[in-house]
């Protein structure tokens, strides 16, 4: 199950004005000064935070590609062909007409980004009317054949590529280890240094999956007619995935974290009706809080006995940071690991580069609209002008 889910959310801004509300500096701000230091504070808070995230966010998407390729230049399995294909990719491309080849490959394609669109669709309804358990459901058994199914076939074919030897107890039991502590970690509670690990080897093992099992021609087909599809889905009204953002955002619920990898950093947050006896705090809240409590006294004085007996509330986590797709991580690696299937490695290091340079391109445009944005048009568009480029340059030189 691929969802093309793209990254979302100036989470930057909102988190500055949380944490501003529970400092208890949400208020009425009459000192038109004070006003304008705020505002700058905000815009500082928000730049000094993206950027921090957008690193963090280019060191997943490297390592992803990175697994995906050093696969593809070692273990021969998932490029050699053994005439087995998708399902929904009906069309062989056993004709040496290039007319009937591209006819092929982009029938190929629509057809698999027709099982796309539907199985979003089915996914943001369930989610619309709080089918949890169809969602859930659905979620769980993708990632169980991911961690188990598809793991044992990726360490078989490595093992097998080094000459390893392992008995079927040890392997049985790495396994289920492995795929157990995957599970928890996605779908329920885990360090997030260990989430975002498992969700970029699932990302590595479906483009691999891809990559083995797509026609040749009709990879680049749907990697083209996958990022249309995912300007259309994002920035449309009808949008489904600008639905789903937004249904999201309306309800203050986190996108499914199977299908989402954050970016920032897990914060434990315990609210507290007297918020100004949290240690960690930066001075300079301090310092604004006491030039409000100077310039506003008789407002922003509540009694210090009050405040002492209320005790802590329940502790939160709250995650903090741009987050993007499993279907971006997927459709990068596939480029990058088409790419480099076929042994020449200046058109792989293009295409890398590419794809980076349309993340930045992407981050920067999420910074000026400060709305959702798909993530795959820019890079993916680079990607494939890159490598046909470099293709077409390697044909004229070579002759």
């Amino acid at each position: 199950m691929v969802l093309d889910t793209s990254y979302y959310l100036n989470e930057a801004s909102a988190s500055f004005k949380k944490r501003m509300s529970s400092e208890g500096e949400e208020v009425r701000i009459r000192d038109p000064r004070r006003r304008e230091v705020q505002e700058l504070e905000e815009e500082e808070f928000v730049v000094n935070h993206g950027a921090k995230n957008v690193i963090m966010l280019f060191t997943p998407v490297t390592l992803c590609m990175a697994v995906v390729v050093l696969t593809i230049s070692s273990v021969t399995y998932y490029t050699e062909e053994d005439g087995n294909y998708l399902v929904y990719t009906p069309f062989h491309e056993l004709s040496d007409n290039p007319g009937t080849i591209a006819w092929n490959a982009f029938a190929n394609a629509g057809i698999l980004l027709a099982v796309i669109a539907v199985m979003t669709v089915i996914l943001i309804i369930s989610y619309k009317y709080k089918c949890s358990w169809l969602i859930h459901g659905w979620l769980f058994l993708s990632s169980f054949m991911l961690l188990f199914l598809f793991s044992y076939i990726f360490l078989g074919e490595v093992l097998k590529t080094y000459n390893l030897p392992m008995d079927y107890i040890t392997l049985a039991f790495i396994m289920w280890n492995f795929g157990v502590v995957g599970m928890m970690s996605i779908h329920w509670k885990a360090p997030l240094l260990l989430q975002q690990s498992y969700l970029i080897f699932i990302s590595a093992l479906l483009a691999l999956f891809f990559i083995k099992y797509l026609p040749n021609y009709t990879t680049w087909a749907v990697l083209a007619v996958i990022s249309l599809w995912d300007l259309f889905a994002v920035l449309a009204p009808f949008g489904p995935l600008r639905i789903l953002v937004e249904t999201a955002q309306e309800r203050n619920e986190p996108i499914f974290p199977s299908l989402i990898y954050s970016a920032g950093i897990m914060y434990s947050v315990i609210g507290m009706a007297d918020s100004s006896s949290d240690p960690k705090r930066p001075n300079r809240r301090r310092d604004n809080q006491r030039m409000a409590a100077e310039s506003q006294s008789q407002e922003l004085s509540p009694p210090p006995l009050q405040q002492q007996q209320q005790p802590p509330v329940e502790e939160e986590e709250e995650d903090r940071g741009i987050k993007l797709g499993l279907g971006d991580f997927i459709f990068y690696s596939i480029l990058v690991g088409k790419a480099s299937s076929y042994g020449d490695w200046n058109t792989t290091l293009a295409c890398f580069v590419a794809i980076l340079i349309g993340l930045c391109l992407t981050l920067m445009f999420l910074a000026i609209f400060r709305k959702a944005l798909p993530a795959l048009p820019i890079s993916i568009t680079f990607g494939l002008i890159f490598y046909f480029l470099n293709k077409g340059n390697n044909y004229s030189l070579h002759g």
